[in-house]
């Protein structure tokens, strides 16, 4: 690892912390709520979050661009350099008390993600990953599942805010791969989904209609574990791309398979 690589992971990992420990000073008491959408949230603790991140980040690297979900889009003076950043990847389940929430932070280099820190303040669980140099989860290595069969696997995915609608085919996607797997879960964060993933306790998820700062930091942190992300037709990840597929691996042709026969098919909603 770089000294400069070094230097953006652990000031990463220090703006992740500070949200993290704002996040669980507040999320059982009374706060602030705003509605983007119908169902799309925001609290007064999303906004301080993010607000206290790119605080640490402009004091660090004061000629980086950032993106973030809530308020800043900031770009510096010809910076190669991009964090995105979701302050609070989780703020339905944050609101019910429903302890599965996170920070994540992405850093781009030159239009590639090149390191990824999720820090979940539940089970003081960070997860880091830099392009080359593996990923860990609180330090110690970690690496997808071995599962080799779709039939045995354990998925998870979530559903775009305007599900109603059935974007993308979700609802058919969705049945396709509760009938060919051993289960699918929705925790509702999608950060987190990916790092379970990399930590081997998911075999497969994927979404449709997500951000770039849902997947940023999270993207890394799968492919240095070991795993695969593509969108559903096996091209290279992209975060501007609305369709991500993410596995171990071993997984991934089965599933773009299941992914391909639920876009064929009749959407029973229409």
């Amino acid at each position: 690892m770089t000294f400069e690589m070094a230097n953006f992971l652990s000031v990463a990992w220090e703006a992740a912390t500070v949200a993290g420990t704002l996040i669980c000073k507040h999320w059982q008491k009374p706060k602030s709520i705003d509605y983007k959408g119908a169902i799309d949230l925001v609290t007064s603790v999303d906004r301080e979050c993010e607000r206290r991140i790119v605080k640490v980040l402009r004091n660090h690297f004061p000629n980086h661009s950032i993106l973030a979900e809530e308020e800043t889009d900031w770009v510096g003076t010809q910076s190669s350099h991009r964090w995105i950043i979701d302050p609070l990847d989780g703020t339905t389940n944050f609101l019910h008390g429903i302890p599965i929430f996170c920070v994540t932070i992405g850093l781009e280099f030159k239009g590639k993600m090149v390191a990824g820190v999720v820090y979940d303040p539940n089970f003081d669980e960070l997860y880091v990953a830099e392009r080359g140099r593996g990923a860990t989860l609180n330090g110690s290595p970690i690496y997808v599942s071995r599962t080799a069969a779709l039939s045995e696997s354990l998925l998870v995915t979530g559903f775009p805010y305007d599900v109603a609608t059935n974007p993308d085919r979700a609802i058919e996607r969705f049945i396709g791969f509760l009938k060919a797997s051993r289960g699918v879960r929705r925790l509702g964060s999608a950060a987190l989904d990916l790092c379970w993933v990399a930590a081997g306790r998911f075999d497969g998820f994927w979404e449709v209609n997500l951000h770039p700062w849902d997947i940023a930091g999270g993207i890394v942190i799968v492919l240095e574990a070991g795993g695969n992300v593509t969108d559903f037709h096996g091209r290279e990840a992209d975060i501007l791309h609305k369709q991500i597929l993410a596995s171990n691996g071993r997984l991934h042709s089965e599933m773009e398979k299941v992914l391909a026969a639920a876009e064929a098919s009749t959407d029973p909603t229409r």
